[in-house]
């Protein structure tokens, strides 16, 4: 058996397979997933499983180079939003036009999870990041600015 959080094969398998860049998006119940998204349904009924629980374990296995959310958040579910800043705290934050999540960047995802999330705007945009430390660690590489940072820590 595997370690760590998540148990959820079909999710281990879209982490291991999201590439530099890539995009999932981690969606509240009422997202309109696109028909020909490749789509992980982990809703069971009304917040089983919450945003909260499935962006944690998410947190624990991937790594997100940015984030992004509705423009929206801050006003109207600013808990949520401090979730999303607390778990992806070393990531890139943007705020993005709601429409354009559900329209746009639904159609570029590479896979969307879907949890049983009542949550306003709780549409969570994750780019697939590389392991700073570990991608620059051989003798003569050398960061660009925009990892650089990400070594000193």
């Amino acid at each position: 058996m595997k370690r760590g959080k998540l148990l959820n094969s079909e999710l281990n398998h879209a982490i291991g397979a999201m590439g530099h860049g890539d995009l999932m998006i981690v969606c509240d119940a009422g997202f309109p997933i696109p028909a020909h998204s490749w789509r992980i349904d982990l809703s069971i009924t009304q917040d089983v499983p919450d945003l909260k629980t499935v962006l944690s374990a998410i947190a624990d296995d991937f790594i997100a180079e940015k984030v992004s959310y509705a423009d929206t958040l801050p006003d109207h579910n600013p808990i949520l939003l401090e979730t999303v800043r607390s778990l992806f705290s070393d990531a890139d934050h943007e705020m993005i036009a709601h429409a354009t999540i559900l329209g746009d960047m639904a159609s570029m995802a590479k896979v969307i999870v879907r949890t049983g999330a009542f949550d306003p705007w709780g549409n969570i945009l994750l780019y697939s990041g590389v392991d700073v430390p570990n991608w620059f660690s051989k003798p003569g590489t050398v960061a660009p600015p925009e990892y650089a940072k990400k070594l000193k820590g």
